[in-house]
């Protein structure tokens, strides 16, 4: 995981996904993030990155225009 490209995209995913109706989800990323900034332990932030990242996949299959190509990529590049 890349903590830096984490950083710069995992407020605008949580964003995504409390629109698209996750917001659990969403508070489990944020809480998963403010934790990984304590301790530096990755293993829930990841965990929680790749169910964002499968959710927001889904939302891209069923309407492109839902959920940014870019915002996908960045996400997959940060749990790279």
């Amino acid at each position: 995981m890349n903590s830096n490209k984490m950083e710069k995209v995992v407020a605008p995913v949580i964003e995504k996904l409390e629109k698209l109706a996750q917001s659990e989800l969403a508070a489990e990323l944020s809480w998963c993030w403010g934790s990984y900034q304590n301790d530096q332990n990755p293993t829930g932030l990841v965990a929680k990155g790749e169910a964002a990242l499968s959710v927001l996949q889904a939302a891209r299959e069923k309407n492109s225009k839902s959920v940014a190509k870019k915002l996908v990529d960045d996400l997959q590049a940060a749990l790279a």
